[in-house]
């Protein structure tokens, strides 16, 4: 299994999963690098935002998930599987299709369309699947599968990062006047989506644990477990907050969690980003 580290997987998840990230590349001042999942990117990202310093970012190339592919081939790997964020927000699933043909290997570049832990609980799910003898083509569907079924919601103090970064697709229809409130979004058909507009922070968090709650109620009625991710920059304390809030109301969820999101998607929500994942199993 590939992934991309905009699935913002923790590093040691990663690994015990047998699951190969590959970084996307953040541009601070212009100064660029591979990101990692451990936080050390994010936080540097959510510092330089914070101070004013440009921060930008860019997909791997072919040739890195080239290599990639071809260190996985010379392991012993007879097919690939290559899962990654949204091609509607990212060139990233462009790169891998053309690295593909370049490796004797068959791999299967699956477009997740979503982001975050989303796409990550999916890939976990692929990656139990291929490790118990599952082929390419199962791997791919219950992975496309997972992500489809998974919620996604977040709030952001402003939508200002994901204009600039020209990753807010409909949501442009709430710039203007709508930039002085605290807007909730959510990401559907790949994209990043208006939701609802509040007019405090404390209302936004309030309303965002009313959706993760009802994400979860309506998932859990045909599914035996739910798994759940609370994401944020630079905001770990109201993200466990929110985690410890969950956990209280909702005892019989699966796996929950805390995730720092990755630095890549941190450059286009900014600092102090919150969001819930809501992700039923298989």
């Amino acid at each position: 299994m590939v992934t991309d580290s905009t699935s913002s997987l923790p590093p040691d998840v990663a690994a015990h999963a047998g699951v190969t990230v590959i970084p996307l590349q953040v541009v601070i001042d212009d100064g660029s690098g591979p990101e990692s999942n451990d936080g050390s990117t994010a936080s540097r990202v959510s510092e330089a935002m914070r101070a004013g310093v440009v921060v930008t970012t860019s997909r791997p190339t072919p040739e890195v998930f080239a290599s990639v592919y071809a260190d996985l081939v010379g392991a012993g790997y007879e097919a690939i599987v290559s899962a990654h964020l949204s091609s509607k927000m990212s060139g990233t699933c462009a790169a891998a299709a053309v690295a593909a043909g370049s490796v004797s290997a068959p791999v299967t570049v699956v477009d997740t369309n979503t982001l975050a832990m989303a796409a990550g609980f999916a890939v976990l799910s692929g990656a139990e699947a291929a490790r118990s003898g599952r082929d390419a083509s199962a791997v791919a569907e219950i992975i496309r599968a997972r992500a489809a079924a998974a919620s996604m919601y977040f709030y952001v103090d402003s939508l200002d990062h994901l204009r600039r970064g020209g990753r807010i697709g409909a949501a442009a229809a709430l710039l203007g006047s709508a930039l002085s409130m605290k807007p909730l979004l959510t990401v559907s058909n790949g994209e990043v989506r208006p939701l609802e507009r509040v007019r405090t922070t404390s209302k936004a968090l309030t309303r965002l644990e009313q959706l993760g709650l009802a994400a979860v109620a309506r998932a859990a009625g045909s599914h035996h477990q739910v798994d759940v991710a609370v994401h944020h920059l630079d905001n770990p304390v109201a993200a466990n907050q929110m985690l410890d809030r969950l956990r209280s109301r909702l005892p019989q969820l699966g796996q929950v969690s805390v995730c720092q999101v990755s630095a890549v998607l941190g450059v286009h929500v900014g600092p102090g980003m919150l969001g819930i994942v809501v992700s039923p199993r298989p």
